[in-house]
């Protein structure tokens, strides 16, 4: 289940298109982009291990944004393939890309991002993410390293980090 347009994506789910997610435009309609992107997201946060934490520690993702960029309208009937992957870390959040590749299309139909923070359900605020969550961040984003340098710049702020093909997680610089 690759696709050339996800290569560096360490997480990509496959969906079909369908039928009753078709607005009047008879295409997908726009808040069902925002479930794939959840969908791939949840997926993420699942093999680096964010729900075991929130079951064991109470420290769990919360959402603080999100956005899409259309580029493409998506038709039924379709197979979507849905990447995720960390572009930024900052001491208390991270920043996942998402990309919906259409198969029917053979193109990029929309992309998108989530900033998803570190937040301590107990205590009802936000706190750093553990040592153990960025660690398993960095393995998994190491797993879909193509050998490729794809570095990007975190918000500039103390503390940011920017994820790296070429080995993982690296101060911001």
């Amino acid at each position: 289940m690759t696709h050339p347009l996800l290569a560096g994506f360490p997480v990509v789910v496959a969906a079909d298109a369908a039928w009753g997610d078709m607005d009047s435009f008879r295409h997908l309609n726009n808040v069902v982009y925002f479930r794939h992107f959840e969908n791939a997201r949840v997926e993420y946060l699942r093999r680096v291990g964010w729900f075991d934490l929130m079951d064991t520690a109470g420290v769990g993702p919360i959402v603080a944004s999100t956005q899409a960029r259309f580029r493409r309208p998506v038709k039924w009937p379709d197979r979507l393939l849905i990447g995720a992957r960390v572009i930024t870390i900052e001491p208390d959040r991270v920043t996942l890309e998402h990309r919906l590749v259409s198969t029917a299309l053979d193109e990029l139909a929309t992309e998108g991002q989530a900033v998803v923070v570190c937040y301590d359900y107990k205590q009802g605020k936000k706190v750093a993410l553990p040592f153990e969550l960025r660690a398993k961040i960095d393995e998994l984003e190491a797993s879909s390293d193509s050998g490729t340098s794809r570095d990007r710049e975190g918000a500039g702020s103390a503390g940011t980090a920017r994820v790296s093909g070429l080995g993982g997680v690296h101060p911001a610089g």
